[in-house]
């Protein structure tokens, strides 16, 4: 689906609850790192559910089952039940079940949850490569994932087994920091085979179609912290997004992302789907939308190659705002090299 390229955020005058009727959240980053809840989470949660908007738990971990990311939500204070959360098992589950017949067997390279959904869609799955499986099926398996499996996977791969993998995120956040992800381990049974998986998750079209098939969505808003699974799967789509500054993406990176990664909106954590969001705007003084933008009490613009903001306020994220705005301007459809590095120390960021 072609979309505009986006040279700025996006304004909304009704808080982000009442203008889309379900969100579409991430977990891992978003609502929770390292299993506790990230702050100010439950509360913003819970208030936009209380206000009417649905909220639906979009996960490209594979791990968990759906009844037991619903467990830990509402552990966390977050009552939430399994068809609330929709996992990139169950998308890749449902790609698998479109190519293979009924009760074919399945070589599980991950958790529960991908056993779980591969059940769920009447394939039988099997734990090595000399139990003639049909497919390979790789998701995140954890910490604990042991190199015996990804040798399995191996093999059967290079039997010429169709291999299919949940998601390809290169790092999953964690309470003690960024760690290796799903695409990680693909990437070993990669290198070892030549070949390459069909993958499900975001920011790819299965896990978008299986997020709106069990939504049933008309108007959602994803929530994410990752430019290039959440975002771009949001851009992919065609609906809108909110980036959420709690998880992997830092302000530079969000400076310097390319068209299809651009959010709609920025805010700092869950608090901005419960308030309306600034609109950035030209400024005149500064040459107009070629020259800078404004946003709050802060104006921004790229002068001699580095991105130079003025003005002062209490709404960092305001500038922000208008600092995306002066180097997706610049960057038109590429990525912007202006440097940032002095315009966010300035907000702290």
């Amino acid at each position: 689906m072609n979309q505009p390229v986006r040279t700025r955020p996006e304004p909304s005058r009704r808080p982000l609850n009442e203008a889309y009727d379900t969100a579409l959240l991430d977990l891992d980053g978003v609502v929770y790192a390292g299993g506790e809840a990230i702050d100010h989470a439950v509360e913003s949660l819970v208030a936009a559910r209380d206000d009417g908007m649905r909220l639906a738990y979009v996960t490209n971990n594979a791990l968990r089952t759906p009844a037991a990311v619903a467990e830990h939500l509402t552990r966390l204070g977050m009552p939430a039940g399994a068809d609330d959360v929709i996992t990139s098992a169950q998308a890749v589950a449902r790609l698998i079940s479109e190519q293979l017949p009924q009760g074919a067997r399945v070589l599980v390279i991950g958790g529960e949850g991908l056993r779980v959904a591969l059940r769920e869609r009447g394939l039988t799955p099997v734990d090595s490569a000399d139990d003639d499986p049909a497919a390979v099926a790789q998701g995140y398996g954890g910490p604990d994932l042991p190199w015996a499996r990804l040798m399995e996977a191996g093999y059967a791969v290079a039997r010429g087994v169709p291999w299919f993998a949940s998601n390809l995120d290169l790092t999953i956040p964690s309470g003690r920091g960024i760690a290796p992800g799903n695409g990680a381990a693909v990437e070993v049974v990669r290198i070892a085979t030549g070949k390459s998986p069909q993958a499900a998750g975001k920011p790819l079209p299965p896990m978008h179609r299986e997020t709106i098939l069990r939504t049933g969505a008309r108007r959602p808003l994803v929530v994410g912290d990752r430019l290039d699974t959440d975002i771009e799967g949001a851009y992919a789509g065609g609906v809108d997004s909110l980036l959420v500054l709690t998880g992997v993406t830092t302000p530079a990176q969000l400076l310097a992302a390319e068209p299809g990664h651009r959010p709609s909106y920025v805010d700092r954590d869950l608090r901005g789907l419960l308030t309306p969001q600034p609109e950035v705007e030209p400024d005149g003084a500064a040459g107009g939308a070629a020259g800078g933008f404004r946003c709050g009490g802060w104006t921004a613009r790229v002068e001699n190659g580095a991105l130079v903001l003025d003005g002062e306020g209490d709404q960092p994220l305001d500038g922000l705002r208008a600092l995306c705005a002066a180097a997706w301007a610049e960057a038109g459809d590429g990525v912007s090299g202006a440097d940032a590095g002095k315009a966010l120390a300035r907000l702290g960021l």
